[in-house]
């Protein structure tokens, strides 16, 4: 998943008097402060105030919808919360699919950790080769 790119919405937003038809957004772009920001207006919207009642930050699918929100407002920062809260319809599942791509491993990432381990796996297979026709 792409970590930073554009949204275009099912349903324009009004923000700052301007109607808004696409979201940029950036998830190398959050900060500390925003990420506890996102989880502080998802635990507001839900009524929650135990915090993740998921138990793991993978399955809490309502913050996934906020870091989603945070990734916009963080390379938009004339956008609140709560104008991201006014979007509706299907990009929900959009900025829902950024979140969860925040806390689980990227395709860039899965494909950093497969080139390491393509270079590690040769080297113990080609030295256990060796020590196998020795043993023989």
């Amino acid at each position: 998943m792409d970590e930073h790119g554009k949204i275009t919405l099912s349903k324009p937003v009004l923000i700052n008097g301007v109607e808004v038809k696409e979201m940029t957004y950036d998830t190398d772009e959050i900060s500390g402060a925003l990420y506890a920001q996102a989880e502080n207006a998802k635990m507001k919207a839900s009524g929650s105030k135990g915090g993740n009642l998921a138990g793991a930050v993978e399955l809490d699918y309502s913050l996934h919808l906020y870091i989603g929100f945070a990734a916009v407002i963080a390379v938009n920062p004339a956008y609140t919360f709560e104008d991201m809260e006014r979007i509706k319809g299907r990009s929900l599942r959009e900025f829902a699919r950024i979140g969860r791509g925040f806390f689980i491993a990227s395709g860039d990432s899965e494909a950093d950790s497969s080139d390491e381990q393509s270079e590690t796996t040769p080297e113990p297979t080609t030295q256990a080769q060796p020590s196998s026709k020795k043993s023989q």
